[in-house]
């Protein structure tokens, strides 16, 4: 993707910022500037990991005169979607010095990225944040939602259904890679929102012995069961030192329900261990409904994951699959992409959708930022009407689009970035 020059003046301040690419002799500076936005000392091993993932992703910045004042990178992502997927570049690293706060600093990056998406046909963009008011500003809406869950695994797991009874096996780490990433590759369309991994990323991102974030949390732990593999379960344990420890869940996939329930019969079952946690996992998770009694399965959180920006709204819904046909007409606000703005009529037929500049009435308005979070199908647009979100003009219109939006099942990932 290249990324266009752009200078901003800001009366305020009485300062030139210069947008540009941050080229790779300034990566040094790069992190020196994250790590000071982000408050953190990381070391060396850990910065390492940072210099090369920061090396092999796209890069923009502010400039002060020569000095490097914000950083934006992304991620060379593929998202799946409903029926397909997309290259969805995942923002990272966004930092902007202390000095220079409020003053145009992101928004002239997010400019010059979303001049970059644009001039090279990416209709998507994604990142994992945890300020929902900063980059809902710029039309990120949201992409996926997950429940944290813990298991009171004091007593074995009651069950509703039959587990799968064939042997579980434990993956050594190193192997881990070549066995799961074809099964994730292969199952992840069944969500949409999912990130494909590349072996570096199953290595340095799932595999790492060292917890990033508990430096008191076991190497990670691997089980698989069956041949051809059918599911698996990617976990860490910890011990208090005195009492019983807890086992904390990484990622569970399973080609069946009777596989899931193998694999958290298992996790449940694991000697010295009183609490299973999960710190996501789907909203239509089928642990909720087969566990036997909900007061030892609970749900403790729900938080918003994945959040997506459609950089070309056209080009994103011509690309995903629908549910039922519909035909309305859309009228778009879009502050930050002007060409997404204003009334087009979206029509899918058989499957196909079709979206073009009309003059017609509009039936429903709205922000990019709505649009996206119904985008993968979790969020309903008529929530968001009730809301006073979604302006509905033509009675019905919301329920109509969030009917061809549906998906079978809840878009998730765990892949936070």
């Amino acid at each position: 993707m290249r990324l266009f020059a752009a200078t901003v003046r800001n009366m305020e301040q009485s300062s030139d910022l210069r947008f540009g690419e941050v080229p790779e002799t300034r990566l040094d500076e790069a992190l020196a500037l994250s790590y000071l936005a982000f408050l953190e000392t990381p070391e060396n091993d850990e910065r390492k990991h940072h210099y090369e993932t920061l090396r092999e992703c796209t890069r923009v910045g502010a400039y002060d005169g020569d000095r490097l004042v914000g950083l934006m990178a992304t991620y060379d992502f593929t998202l799946s979607l409903p029926g397909g997927e997309l290259p969805a570049p995942g923002l990272t690293f966004v930092s902007v010095a202390p000095t220079h706060r409020r003053r145009g600093v992101l928004s002239g990056m997010m400019a010059e990225l979303y001049r970059g998406f644009g001039a090279a046909g990416t209709p998507l963009a994604c990142l994992w944040a945890s300020e929902d008011a900063i980059y809902g500003r710029y039309g990120f809406g949201t992409g996926t939602r997950g429940l944290a869950v813990e298991i009171n695994s004091s007593r074995p797991l009651a069950l509703r259904i039959a587990p799968d009874e064939r042997p579980l096996r434990l993956v050594d780490p190193a192997d881990a890679p070549a066995l799961l990433g074809p099964y994730y590759e292969r199952t992840r369309s069944v969500r949409a929102g999912r990130t494909a991994r590349t072996e570096r990323w199953w290595r340095e991102e799932w595999m790492v012995e060292k917890d990033p974030e508990d430096d008191d949390m076991s190497p990670p732990r691997i089980v698989a069961l069956g041949e051809p593999l059918a599911g698996y379960v990617i976990y860490r344990t910890k011990s208090d030192g005195h009492g019983p420890g807890s086992v904390h869940i990484g990622e569970l996939e399973a080609d069946t329900p009777a596989v899931a329930a193998a694999l958290w019969r298992y996790l449940a079952g694991i000697d010295l261990s009183h609490k299973v946690t999960a710190w996501a996992r789907p909203l239509d998770d089928p642990l909720l409904h087969f566990c036997a009694d909900r007061d030892q399965v609970r749900v403790t959180g729900e938080e918003t994951g994945l959040r997506v920006r459609l950089v070309d709204v056209g080009a994103a819904l011509r690309a995903r699959s629908w549910a039922a046909d519909v035909d309305v007409v859309l009228d778009v606000r879009d502050a930050h992409v002007p060409a997404n703005a204003g009334r087009h009529r979206l029509s899918v037929r058989q499957g196909t959708a079709t979206y073009e500049p009309t003059d017609a009435p509009a039936d429903l308005g709205l922000d990019v930022r709505e649009l996206g979070s119904g985008y993968l199908g979790t969020i309903p647009l008529r929530e968001l009407a009730h809301a006073g979100l979604v302006t509905e003009h033509t009675p019905g219109t919301a329920a109509s689009l969030d009917t061809a939006l549906r998906t079978d099942l809840a878009p998730f990932t765990v892949d936070d970035f």
